[in-house]
């Protein structure tokens, strides 16, 4: 006799899960909760997103303010790195910085020169150009001992930024100072080097101090909160222009986490402070705000207590309203639920047959869909790797016969040179480069340069066929020519280009082969001034590519134009989308341009 199993424990209390339990019964639970409990949550809510709104305004404000001083201090940055594109355009500082002797008035000339820029900057301190040699140039500035100046930090840190402009921060411990006898923390240097246009060897050093009252009247009017102000930090955390006020001088740089903007808190010297940063790219320096964090909200405590006046009503209805609804939703949820378990066993025939417009009755009719466009997909995926096993078999099987083909074409070639026939090992080379970049040890994509190569051999051998009457360019973008593509998709192209345009021309025919990139994508295209094709030829063109993937077309085709559907079916296999692929524009007697598109990606 079968016994019935006995319920344990545990199963016994699993069945009250949350998640066991019917739809009605979570529905019944969702609006006890929600008519209970609405006050507190309301309250709880309101608070957080009032300190939320409320924090963000003043960090977005204070952000705001930052921004403005760093556009100030880069606009002065980007002032001092066009004064030293100026200075090394002077003809005579040119002279200087290759090491030639200036006699005096060309010396007096140059002085004069950079004494204009310290007159109409009023910010600059002082400009200084010392060559490779160590020869110093300067109205105001000069070194303090014998040392060679090429040996200072600063001529080195130059010399390794390789022309590009650099703020160094405050000159602490170099050997120069200038007539009017700044402090090294009154001022900030920005040194750029100078370097050869051909040789790109360093000529020497354009020094410039800028005086650091322009970052402090920048800085020091901001003021943040009541006690919160501004400071600036180079790019390794030492200070530019710290107020006394804040009680400290830097900060560590993990504390802003390697990120160029953001806020964070820390407690210094027992006071808990808000910092919000943003670095500038340009200058490489982080301007830095910080204020208390007790002054960040002095007006959030005033909205809680109106919630509770309708909370038993609400309970009432509820209550009431939960059983119909959850009858309601749960009946057609139930119905859809035995469709789907029918169509997950298998049966892609099965349909909801539900005809209600709610949200049930829409997820119903998306099933419904759903299920014919997986079985629409399915026959599409059928068919399509059954064309993609046939292309991959016609691909083998041309990359078997030229594998003995190119062998013998390499011995040919040799032989020839060894024998002095040198226009028949030319041919040779090119046809034997040809297949072996066709071949191309069976990889389906080779760079964009070797198909471009592979094209010019073909080319080379076709010229020869015909002597005088063929011509071509290619033009290859180099900052492309990495880029994967599909192998021989262009051979076809220009092949279709000679025996259908220029050879059915008179005199002298061209092609022109270009790739380039636009807009994210790899554009190749095949110019050629033969005789081109009217409307009729045109249209019958552009209807057999725009079917190449169908039975009829594709791979299985043959006879003219046959070319190029095999090259489109192999584009649309490979990448799949319908505005990639192949474009045709013809004119009689004007020629022929063919230019295929596919994305700019990396292939695996």
């Amino acid at each position: 006799m079968h016994k019935m199993p006995i319920p344990t424990k545990r199963s016994y209390f699993s069945r009250w899960l949350p998640g066991n339990l019917p739809i009605r019964s979570k529905l019944l639970m969702h609006f006890l909760l929600i008519t209970i409990l609405p006050s507190l949550a309301l309250g709880i809510l309101t608070d957080l997103v009032v300190n939320r709104v409320i924090e963000r305004q003043m960090n977005a404000n204070t952000l705001q303010l930052i921004s403005k001083v760093n556009r100030t201090l880069e606009f002065y940055a980007d002032n001092v790195q066009n004064t030293t594109y100026l200075i090394s355009g002077n003809a005579q500082i040119q002279k200087f910085l290759h090491g030639d002797h200036l006699p005096r008035e060309a010396r007096n000339e140059a002085l004069d020169f950079l004494r204009g820029f310290s007159t109409l900057q009023t910010e600059i301190a002082g400009i200084m150009l010392v060559n490779s040699k160590g020869e110093s140039l300067s109205n105001d500035m000069y070194g303090r001992s014998s040392t060679d100046l090429t040996l200072e930090n600063w001529y080195q840190e130059a010399v390794s930024g390789k022309g590009i402009f650099q703020m160094i921060g405050h000159p602490y411990g170099r050997s120069v100072t200038t007539h009017a006898n700044y402090k090294e923390a009154e001022v900030v240097s920005a040194v750029r080097a100078v370097l050869d246009p051909d040789t790109q060897r360093v000529l020497g050093v354009v020094l410039i101090d800028l005086k650091l009252r322009v970052i402090v009247e920048t800085a020091k009017d901001v003021r943040l909160g009541k006690t919160g102000m501004l400071f600036v930090l180079d790019e390794h955390g030492e200070p530019i222009y710290v107020p006394k006020q804040l009680g400290f001088e830097t900060i560590p740089l993990g504390w802003m986490d390697g990120q160029s903007s953001g806020n964070f808190v820390q407690t210094v010297n027992g006071r808990k402070l808000q910092f919000i940063f943003l670095k500038s790219p340009f200058t490489k320096w982080s301007t830095i705000g910080a204020f208390s964090t007790s002054e960040a909200a002095p007006e959030i405590k005033q909205i809680r207590l109106y919630v509770a006046a309708f909370v038993f009503g609400v309970c009432i209805l509820g209550i009431t309203a939960s059983f119909a609804l959850s009858q309601g939703i749960s009946r057609p949820i139930h119905r859809l639920m035995a469709f789907m378990q029918r169509a997950e066993s298998g049966d892609l025939t099965t349909r909801y047959w539900g005809g209600g417009m709610d949200e049930v009755g829409m997820l119903g009719r998306s099933f419904n869909s759903m299920l014919t466009k997986i079985h629409d997909l399915m026959s599409l995926t059928e068919r399509q790797e059954k064309q993609k096993r046939e292309a991959e078999l016609r691909i083998l099987q041309a990359q078997i016969k030229p594998h003995f083909l190119y062998n013998t074409l390499d011995t040919i070639h040799w032989m020839s040179r060894k024998r002095g026939a040198a226009d028949v090992a030319e041919m040779v080379e090119a046809l034997s480069k040809l297949f072996r970049i066709g071949l191309s040890k069976g990889s389906e994509f080779i760079p964009l340069a070797e198909e471009f190569d592979h094209v010019r051999s073909y080319l080379q051998i076709q010229q020869m066929r015909y002597k005088d009457k063929l011509l071509f360019e290619l033009e290859l973008d180099p900052q492309i020519a990495h880029v994967p593509v599909l192998k021989v998709i262009l051979q076809p192209i220009v092949e279709n280009a000679i025996y259908h345009g220029i050879k059915e021309r008179r005199g002298i025919g061209r092609i022109l082969v270009k790739g380039s990139e636009w807009d994210g994508r790899i554009v190749l295209s095949v110019t050629d001034d033969g005789v081109g094709m009217d409307d009729r030829k045109l249209a019958a063109m552009r209807d057999k590519l725009a079917s190449a993937m169908e039975s009829d077309s594709g791979f299985g085709s043959s006879g003219s134009g046959y070319g190029l559907t095999n090259v489109q079916s192999r584009l649309l296999l490979t990448y799949g989308k319908p505005e990639y692929g192949i474009q045709i524009d013809s004119r009689p007697g004007f020629g022929t341009t063919v230019t295929i598109a596919y994305p700019m990606q990396e292939v695996n």
